[in-house]
């Protein structure tokens, strides 16, 4: 019984570190755009 509650706690830390991931991702994209608007906008 306890050998199955851990790899249950284990399987629910595993899936949110892989969310955390998806989501770092998607901030560094968001960031990434809001400087290259910075940039064409600092050109003109």
């Amino acid at each position: 019984m306890k050998r199955l509650l851990l790899v249950a706690v284990l399987a629910l830390f595993s899936m949110a570190a892989l969310s955390a991931c998806n989501t770092m991702e998607g901030l560094g994209k968001d960031v990434k755009k809001l400087g290259e608007k910075v940039e064409d906008k600092a050109s003109n």
